[in-house]
């Protein structure tokens, strides 16, 4: 059953899974999902793929589901994309798989990309530069971006700081410069049917993903990872003018829980006419549900 939105309170395109019902936790992964947890003052317990779909079940929000692929980057084992989807589909009227595919995969990726849109009902895809050691635009990705653009999915990329590797030395080996969105930019250019979703509020580059939303109709924001009521003020105004209909709620499940994001943005300066746009007519619009 598709998801009819109209029957969910708000949907949430940020949501990780981070525990396989399969494979243990890799060893590598835990260090920082302990760092993580620490930095965002989140429980260390992550919940199942099971636990997760019955919470937001039980708030009758609907959600975007995905893993972060940083195999190439990180060294560390990923929960696979087909054990998301095939979960996903068993509940498909209030959950939306996304995939993440490691861009150093390359022409492989592409064909799992592929396999995954066709036999796996995947909908859209998550890239995290940061942890995937990788360049939006490195050219080693664009066959990935090709199958994404052919059948006019979004793509979620992984904006401004992170919160993995943040307290650990050296930030893990992470490098943040491959969260500054303005890189994102060509990418944008080069693929004009995907939906580009920038993550999060993007600091400490605010204002260029503000600029790209701005400028490419095919770009928007999510903002997820951060409490409404800590946004800079530069979000709340241009969500409330000229970007209104181009941001999107998310949470960053498990780290953030959607309650307290939603309870934090109806304080945090949105306007009454401009908050429905955000928690579900954005994204409905951006992911083809209606």
């Amino acid at each position: 059953m598709p998801i009819d939105p109209a029957k969910v309170a708000a949907i949430d395109v940020h949501v990780h899974a981070e525990v396989s019902c399969h494979d243990p936790e890799d060893p590598v992964m835990a260090e920082f999902f302990d760092a993580a947890s620490t930095y965002f003052k989140a429980d260390r317990k992550r919940p199942t793929i099971p636990e997760t779909i019955a919470y937001y079940r039980e708030k009758n929000i609907a959600f975007c589901l995905f893993t972060v692929d940083a195999e190439c980057g990180m060294g560390a084992k990923r929960i696979s994309n087909y054990e998301v989807a095939e979960i996903a589909a068993q509940h498909d009227d209030i959950v939306i798989p996304f995939a993440s595919i490691d861009p150093h995969k390359g022409k492989y990726g592409a064909r799992e990309a592929r396999d995954l849109i066709e036999n796996y009902g995947v909908k859209g895809f998550k890239f995290h530069g940061i942890a995937q050691n990788a360049h939006p635009a490195d050219r080693i990705a664009y066959p990935i971006y090709e199958v994404i653009a052919e059948y006019g999915l979004p793509a979620i990329f992984h904006t401004g700081h992170s919160g993995m590797g943040t307290g650990m030395p050296a930030g893990g080996g992470l490098r943040l410069k491959y969260g500054q969105p303005m890189l994102i930019d060509d990418v944008a250019v080069d693929f004009p049917t995907i939906k580009f979703i920038l993550a999060h509020p993007s600091w400490p580059w605010t204002d260029e993903s503000l600029s790209m939303a701005l400028h490419k109709d095919n770009v928007f924001i999510d903002l997820s990872g951060w409490s409404p009521k800590y946004f800079p003020k530069q979000v709340i105004q241009y969500a409330n003018t000229q970007l209104k209909h181009k941001m999107m709620f998310g949470s960053d499940w498990p780290l953030i829980r959607p309650e307290k994001w939603i309870d934090a943005a109806r304080e945090a300066g949105f306007r009454d006419e401009v908050l429905p746009l955000i928690m579900k007519d954005n994204a409905a619009r951006v992911l083809g549900l209606g």
